[in-house]
């Protein structure tokens, strides 16, 4: 696919599509957890989300050049987690059709095959804030029909705790190296909103260990502009490292 008779690569629409995860959501604090996710957040900042807080992960906010514009301690970092104004893009080892992560073990949690990160802060994040997710490499591994340990809390389980769970409850999309995704259905299933150029629906079909909504009605993540490309190509990752993350 081309931009301008400029060829975008696979990587490339991964950072489109994590950008525009933050379209429209004013002034909140970022918190993209991968380097495609990361550039994704700068590149948005960089153009159309001007409000866009960017934080360096400790204790800095920062602009989209990582030179430091002003102070966040951690007390104020978890003010801002608890109040709502925080969208954050986590990783996820499995994620089920209603959007239950896992990045603690595989297996069972008594006695589990392989140990991972541990909850970590996953469900105050998905319960007080807005949670994307990034998956660079989508297969049945982590797109499963029913995670082995409940992380981040999907639509079903925040349902199923009450109102109190589901108050601040969202998950606006999940991005992975075939397509985007989100919940706009019925019953909050998932559902496929784009395909990558170049990604087929029956690539995602075979990746995927249950059926998500949408695969005749997907469009394709749409294409970046030529001052995006020149941003992420000459400015936010002149080293082409998002190449390595994903392979075109």
């Amino acid at each position: 696919m081309t931009t301008n008779a400029v060829r975008v690569t696979r990587a490339e629409y991964c950072v489109i599509a994590c950008a525009e995860a933050w379209r429209d959501n004013g002034e909140v604090l970022a918190s993209p957890m991968g380097l495609i996710p990361s550039i994704g957040a700068r590149l948005a900042r960089r153009t159309f989300a001007p409000d866009l807080l960017l934080t360096d992960g400790e204790a800095m906010l920062v602009g989209p050049d990582g030179r430091p514009e002003g102070w966040l301690p951690y007390r104020r970092h978890l003010t801002m987690v608890t109040g709502g104004r925080r969208h954050v893009m986590m990783g996820a080892s499995q994620i089920d059709r209603f959007g239950n992560q896992n990045i603690s073990c595989i297996g069972d949690w008594s006695r589990p095959d392989r140990q991972l990160l541990g909850v970590r802060g996953a469900p105050v994040n998905t319960l007080n804030n807005p949670v994307s997710y990034w998956v660079p490499k989508h297969s049945t591994r982590v797109f499963v029909p029913k995670v082995d340990m409940i992380c981040g809390v999907g639509y079903d389980s925040a349902a199923a705790a009450g109102p109190s769970a589901t108050r601040f409850h969202r998950i606006p999309r999940v991005v992975s190296d075939l397509g985007v995704f989100d919940f706009a259905t019925p019953d909050h299933s998932m559902r496929l909103v784009s395909l990558h150029p170049g990604a087929t629906v029956g690539e995602v079909r075979e990746a995927t260990a249950f059926e998500p909504a949408g695969l005749d009605e997907a469009a394709y993540t749409r294409e970046p502009s030529a001052d995006e490309l020149r941003l992420i190509r000459e400015v936010l990752d002149p080293d082409g490292l998002r190449e390595r993350e994903v392979r075109s």
